[in-house]
């Protein structure tokens, strides 16, 4: 029997960033930037890009198939041979939140859940199974926990969630300071790759939650 395929990083990612209600747990600034890392890190770990210093450039032009990481990519394929990640990047998170969820109702990881705060005023959530919760932050409890061999897509994952500071959030029995020290290993012993491409939108990520309070 074949391994099932895993979906793609943004998906989990989206999911691991909300609160089960539906509401998200940092601001969707944030959570738009960290999308938009999830899938140049796709297009990275499927072989269509690399990155070369701050470049992104493209190394095979095949779909994915994934409609929202392959719309993406499209920007790489028309632009010009190198296009420069942190550009890309902000451009991407204008719509990356509202794509992400989109693609997430449509094959059923999400559904609409509507209602009326204090009995008046209405709201519209997206909420996520058990199910998809579960398998959404496996990755990650895994890694920490030790349980298997961390692989490309759960050291990105891991290093997504602790840039985007909702590692707290999963219930791991570790403190908030172990946790982090755990997750920033994974993320730098695992490959020069995903060391590079996390810490680059580390670095965006910090720049926009910075950029919200001031």
């Amino acid at each position: 029997m074949s391994a099932e395929v895993p979906p793609p990083l943004y998906q989990d990612l989206f999911i691991v960033c909300h609160h089960e209600n539906g509401k998200p747990l940092i601001h969707r600034s944030s959570i738009s930037l960290g999308l938009a890392g999830a899938v140049l890190i796709d297009l990275a770990l499927y072989g269509r890009v690399r990155l070369k210093g701050r470049a992104v450039v493209v190394t095979d032009r095949t779909p994915t198939g994934d409609p929202v990481v392959d719309a993406y990519a499209g920007a790489f394929q028309r632009d010009r041979p190198e296009l420069d990640a942190v550009t890309w990047a902000k451009t991407v998170a204008a719509d990356s939140y509202d794509r992400a969820r989109r693609q997430l109702v449509r094959v059923g990881l999400l559904t609409e859940v509507t209602g009326r705060r204090l009995g008046m005023l209405p709201y519209t959530r997206y909420r996520a199974d058990m199910a998809a919760i579960v398998r959404a932050s496996t990755d990650v409890r895994s890694a920490v926990s030790g349980w298997r061999e961390m692989d490309a897509r759960g050291a990105a994952l891991c290093g997504l969630v602790l840039a985007l500071q909702v590692h707290t959030e999963l219930y791991i029995g570790q403190s908030s300071a172990q946790l982090t020290t755990t997750l920033r290993t994974i993320v730098n012993e695992h490959s020069p790759q995903v060391k590079e491409l996390v810490g680059l939108f580390e670095a965006l990520i910090g720049e926009a939650a910075v950029a919200v309070y001031r």
